[in-house]
């Protein structure tokens, strides 16, 4: 699998990543297995993690496996820190709590640091100060080889970065950003990446296939064992199956037609060859679901196909964005 640099690091990863976050919930430890087997032997190196998913189960079940089916160091492992599990979903980007976090997650990891900790939200809360600190202390520790962000508006971002350059001292620069972009979201294209461009900083789409629904697997109703079927996922889909993303599945499913290949090798392909994207990072519930996005790693979309999808699922964007010296 191609290898990119993840922003204007040193740290190469492969161009599509392996996300883990039904890990311990969903996806037993058998399935787990095969899926890191597989993604490895295809030449795949970023998995991503977080300390809340399966409430921890994931990072552990993780350490497991790579104890005993794959090189430690043949993988680039990204885990988050900031997610406090309750039910209001709050946000703690204390110093305090994200370093307690990371050496939870080390141990339960089983490893002495990670290539990649990414802090998983803004918490208004907290001095934004004190969480990059907080992500510098974790470098310059060896706990962890390069540091990013997630689910960070643009402005947020670029406060970021711009603090990290100007404050004394601070040598940790933001390698990343992990962002929901897919063809049915594509939100990110109107500050954050922009700002994540000019600053350097990779871009690490999550849901890269719209939550599924580019796959086309809801163009005729709800598939029983899908994730728009089950109790805790369905309102995580159900944003994507109005009328205006209909239309957006029809036309993926139109191009796939024409390039003999399926909708979600298009879908996945679109967004991993944006301008920006370092690594669209999919979920997979076993090995042959995995399989047929690691297929896309041959496709190129023609220039054609790609104008054509992005016409059809163009996001509105007005002052100040686009326009704005015609008013």
């Amino acid at each position: 699998m191609e290898q990119r640099h993840l922003g204007r690091t040193g740290l190469r990863v492969s161009r599509i990543g392996l996300g883990t976050l039904t890990w311990g919930r969903d996806v037993g430890e058998q399935d787990a297995a095969d899926l890191l087997k597989a993604f490895w032997e295809a030449g795949g190196t970023l998995i991503d993690t977080a300390d809340v998913y399966g409430g921890g189960d994931a990072e552990y079940l993780l350490g497991q496996l790579m104890e005993r089916l794959v090189p430690r160091r043949d993988l680039v492992i990204a885990t988050k820190a900031g997610s406090v599990p309750d039910p209001d979903r709050r946000f703690d980007g204390s110093r305090g709590h994200l370093l307690s976090a990371l050496d939870a997650s080390l141990q339960r990891l089983g490893t002495d640091h990670v290539d990649l900790w990414q802090v998983h939200a803004f918490d208004c809360g907290t001095p934004l100060e004190e969480t990059l600190q907080a992500l510098d202390l974790a470098v310059s520790s060896g706990r962890a080889r390069y540091a990013g962000i997630s689910n960070f508006s643009g402005w947020q971002l670029a406060k970021a970065a711009t603090w990290q350059l100007a404050a004394p001292g601070v040598r940790t620069r933001l390698a990343s950003t992990q962002m929901e972009y897919s063809l049915l979201q594509r939100g990110v294209e109107r500050e954050v990446l922009p700002a994540a461009l000019d600053l350097g900083v990779g871009l690490l789409p999550s849901s890269p296939l719209g939550r599924g629904v580019l796959t086309g697997k809801y163009r005729h109703g709800t598939p029983a064992d899908s994730r728009g079927a089950s109790e805790g996922l369905s309102a995580f889909v159900a944003p994507y199956l109005d009328d205006a993303a209909s239309r957006i599945v029809d036309a993926v499913s139109i191009a796939a037609d024409g390039l003999a290949t399926t909708p979600l090798q298009v879908a996945l392909a679109w967004v991993r060859d944006r301008p920006g994207v370092v690594a669209p990072i999919v979920g997979a519930r076993n090995a042959h679901q995995l399989a047929a996005a690691l297929s896309v790693e041959a496709l190129s979309l023609p220039d054609e196909i790609c104008q054509a999808l992005d016409d059809v699922s163009a996001p509105v964007h007005r002052y100040p964005d686009q326009d704005w010296s015609t008013l």
